[in-house]
């Protein structure tokens, strides 16, 4: 198998990080396709934890290359800081982080064009987090106001720059009511002429690395961002990202075909979580909730904004699995669930009176979804110093069958807690040194 993919199945927050981690020393690159520094994960190693927001999570792992893809949008200044960060903490192999000269730059307009705009929709909010993603990728469709990484190191960059920064000028003017100070093209340009000398040595043709190395035989393993229900054509839209986050948008993101793309891990978490507006048929505003909410620590890695708690929806996650093409399921964060009676698994919605389990398409329907529910007996033990499968609760191990039986793919990977020690490989193929 050449290409591995991970993504998440729901709402994003699923730990994906931490099956990328488990996975990258197998491989020769690990590759982030698409989103932006709006996507945090977080790797434990011993006592050290590492919150990353662009850099894929296998920058830990000496002799892997990590790629960038020409899907994401780039914050360079956040490149630069993360890349610091690391090396401050002792790690020194950063110089295998290679950026596709095709990525997107975030540029001080498109923070300020994310201010102004209300970013709501029939009164709820589309859950941005102001860094500028959706306006970077809005001006990437448009092409007229676009930068790439590459157009950083031509020679009319200072002259594209200044007939950008005067066309934003008079659009932000309308936008704030000509509250807003105006942007300066020179300092804009010293700004982003030193993250380009400083990020100069990362930058290539990711897309010719990657087909060469997989046309070679090596192992790529790639990396989603967020969820697959943020997916910006297949998500709870317009709830959503603005990019392709579910299975379907690896190829467009990094250029790599899909007969290169050989298994898909799917990572859910063991219940459900959702930030900003949108409806979640599963929701649980209750002491429930609070509990998950609690014991999951559910805040978010870049925006420390509490998520919404609710229990694991299998109609939704079966949708986002066959969307996908999901091969195994890595179920996280089981030891949340710990110490409760009961726990629950939507198998269906009921909408307008009657029973499907079909996934809406339109929000409006998702809305009306009221879940139908399969109780399932809890457990009481404690599992995060359990290190093999036979060693989980047999309600646990209950509970994790019909979640494979009602997604219709085995369970791969299970977590018990957020350490690498605390990972148990189902799938002993994942992982043949395991």
């Amino acid at each position: 198998m050449l290409g591995t993919c991970v993504i998440g199945l729901q709402w994003g927050d699923e730990a994906k990080g931490k099956i990328v981690d488990l996975l990258t020393p197998g491989h020769k690159h690990v590759v982030r396709y698409q989103g932006g520094a709006n996507a945090g994960h977080t790797v434990v190693v011993g006592d050290e934890v590492y919150k990353l927001s662009l850099l894929p999570s296998g920058i830990l792992t000496p002799d892997v290359t990590c790629i960038i893809a020409g899907g994401v949008v780039l914050n360079p200044a956040k490149v630069i800081e993360e890349l610091d960060e690391l090396i401050s903490r002792g790690i020194t192999h950063t110089d295998n982080l290679k950026l596709s000269d095709r990525t997107h730059v975030i540029f001080p307009w498109h923070f300020a064009e994310d201010k102004i705009l209300d970013n709501q929709t029939g009164g709820e909010s589309i859950g941005t987090t102001l860094r500028g993603i959706g306006p970077c990728y809005r001006d990437k469709v448009a092409r007229s106001h676009a930068v790439r990484l590459g157009d950083m190191y031509r020679p009319n960059f200072r002259e594209r720059l200044d007939h950008i920064v005067s066309d934003k000028n008079r659009v932000l003017a309308a936008m704030s009511d000509g509250q807003l100070e105006a942007l300066d093209a020179a300092a804009i340009y010293d700004e982003y002429s030193r993250y380009a000398e400083r990020l100069e040595s990362h930058v290539c043709d990711t897309t010719e690395l990657l087909l060469t190395s997989l046309e070679a035989g090596e192992k790529v393993l790639f990396e989603g961002a967020q969820g697959a229900l943020l997916d910006v054509d297949h998500g709870t839209y317009p709830y959503v990202t603005s990019s392709n986050s579910s299975g379907v948008g690896i190829s467009n993101g990094s250029g790599v075909p899909g007969k290169y793309l050989d298994r898909v891990l799917g990572v859910v978490k063991a219940y459900s979580t959702r930030v900003g507006g949108g409806p979640f048929p599963t929701e649980l505003l209750d002491e429930t909730g609070q509990y998950l909410r609690d014991r999951g620590n559910e805040y978010g890695t870049v925006t420390r904004r509490p998520r919404r708690c609710g229990w694991l929806d299998a109609v939704a996650v079966r949708y986002t699995a066959r969307l996908g093409g999901v091969t195994g399921l890595c179920i996280m964060l089981m030891d949340v669930l710990s110490g409760l009676d009961e726990l629950k698994i939507c198998t269906a919605y009921e909408i307008d009176g009657k029973s499907t389990r079909v996934f809406p398409s339109h929000v409006d329907e998702l809305r009306k979804a009221k879940p139908i529910y399969e109780t399932l007996p809890g457990w009481h033990e404690e599992v995060t110093q359990c290190r093999s499968y036979d060693e989980l609760p047999a309600n646990a191990h209950n509970y994790m069958d019909r979640i494979a039986e009602l997604i219709g793919v085995p369970v791969d990977v299970v977590s018990v807690g957020p350490g690498r020690a605390q990972t148990i490989v189902v799938n002993q193929a994942l992982v043949p040194s395991t």
